[in-house]
């Protein structure tokens, strides 16, 4: 994604000043004027922390780290900074996710009808399930009276079963069903590449130059 992004940015006129792994020496994030962190869920929080303390606005689309989500929007609203987080910055799935909630008010309260969510990725996916499975479920929930969802099947009442495929070459499919005894109703988000991803970050980071709070790809669309 690393890649992708900088051949994006630069396609889109930007400079890179900075390219950050694991094995990068002492750097000042500062001289920066936004950044986009696609890491790994163990160093997210404290790539994010560092953009913060630094005054640089930070656009991030690492999942599997937000058990220090609020810890983070604290340190933001401390240092007056600008920070967007998203589990996916692909325009249709966001576009997924407007139309994921739309299904779940209507049928929601269909008893007949029970919800299942199964993502599939490349192998090199380290969090499951993937975070965009993650917002499906929490939009469903929000719409809804079911209260949780379980990864890999669930005996749970109220909760959303989460299926998990990792596989060879694919960039992420998404899908939710809602099955019956006589009938499926069912939507599905296919990505062919990791370009569209790239893009809506780039895009993101474009937008939140000059501006202060917390924000998703909804304020960043108009969604």
């Amino acid at each position: 994604m690393g890649q992708i992004i900088e051949q994006t940015a630069l396609k889109r006129g930007h400079e890179i000043v900075l390219k950050i792994d694991k094995d990068s020496p002492t750097y000042d994030i500062s001289k920066a004027e936004v950044a986009i962190d696609f890491s790994v869920p163990n160093a997210a929080a404290e790539n994010i922390s560092n953009c913060l303390n630094n005054g640089v606005p930070i656009v991030s689309g690492t999942t599997g780290w937000l058990d220090k989500f609020e810890d983070i929007k604290t340190l933001c609203k401390k240092k007056k900074g600008a920070f967007i987080y998203s589990s996916n910055y692909s325009l249709g799935v966001n576009i997924f996710f407007e139309l994921n909630q739309q299904l779940a008010k209507i049928i929601g309260d269909l008893e007949q009808y029970k919800v299942g969510i199964e993502e599939i990725h490349h192998l090199q996916k380290l969090d499951k399930p993937s975070g965009t499975a993650i917002t499906l479920a929490e939009g469903i929930i929000k719409k809804t009276e079911i209260t949780s969802w379980e990864l890999d099947g669930t005996t749970k009442e109220n909760s959303i079963p989460i299926t998990a495929i990792r596989s060879p070459k694919v960039p992420g499919t998404h899908i939710v069903t809602y099955k019956s005894l006589i009938d499926d109703i069912e939507i599905k988000h296919t990505a062919h590449n990791r370009e569209g991803f790239a893009l809506g970050a780039v895009v993101a980071a474009e937008w939140i130059i000059g501006k202060k709070g917390i924000f998703d790809m909804k304020d960043v669309l108009g969604i």
